[in-house]
């Protein structure tokens, strides 16, 4: 399993140097949680600290955009410096979520597409081929440090399952309340990418992914 630690529970007076452990502990990805204070209620980053750690960190930036309209910034993210670039399916929008996946797959960005706890897993059925990530939320978005949902184990498998009849080559990604007492379980559901908030930035990241890479029995 791939793991995307989450900058959303780092210490923000130090980005450049916690994004550095976490490279260090082995972090496959760097997860980037954009909020605008509409779509979720939080408001987090932006494109400035999008470009500045693609500039400093060695590790793929996974941005998350919980925003509305991200048809509209979605270009200036992609140049900012993401690897991959994930859109809310249930965000309103200028343009289709289909349209906005194929301008950023133009762009050279892995494209991603992420669903609410409420939203059918189904919903996304017809979007699948246009998408190199689905990212399915085990908490409400908006804030870190949340319990994961009852329930999302079972979303979780039925991805899976709509990935593998649809996309095999689309990552399934996971996000919200998942630690090393979870990960083992999601993993076996069938998710790819897990990311990791607190549970990894609570600690020495070091520390902290080499505790969920045992727990996966990973050496």
């Amino acid at each position: 399993m791939l793991i995307s630690p989450s900058i959303l529970a780092a210490d923000f007076a130090n980005l450049a140097r916690d994004s550095a452990f976490a490279a260090e502990g082995g972090a496959d990805l760097l997860h980037v949680d954009v909020m605008d204070g509409h779509f979720v209620p939080n408001i987090t980053v932006g494109i400035p600290v999008v470009k500045s750690l693609a500039g400093s960190v060695s590790l793929p930036l996974d941005v998350h955009l919980m925003i509305d309209d991200p048809a509209r910034y979605a270009e200036e993210f992609c140049r900012a410096g993401a690897s991959i670039l994930t859109i809310h399916y249930e965000s309103p929008s200028s343009s289709s979520p289909a349209d906005t996946l194929r301008a950023i797959r133009a762009l050279g960005v892995r494209a991603g597409l992420s669903i609410k706890p409420a939203t059918p897993v189904e919903a996304v059925r017809e979007l699948l081929p246009l998408c190199d990530l689905l990212l399915v939320m085990t908490v409400e978005p908006g804030f870190g440090g949340q319990k994961f949902l009852p329930g999302s184990l079972e979303r979780i498998a039925e991805a899976r399952r709509l990935i593998d009849g649809l996309n095999p080559a689309c990552l399934l990604e996971i996000d919200g309340g998942v630690d090393e007492t979870n990960v083992t379980a999601c993993a076996e559901a069938g998710a790819d990418v897990a990311v990791m908030g607190s549970a990894v930035f609570r600690g020495d990241p070091r520390e902290r992914l080499a505790r969920i890479r045992s727990a996966l029995g990973a050496e």
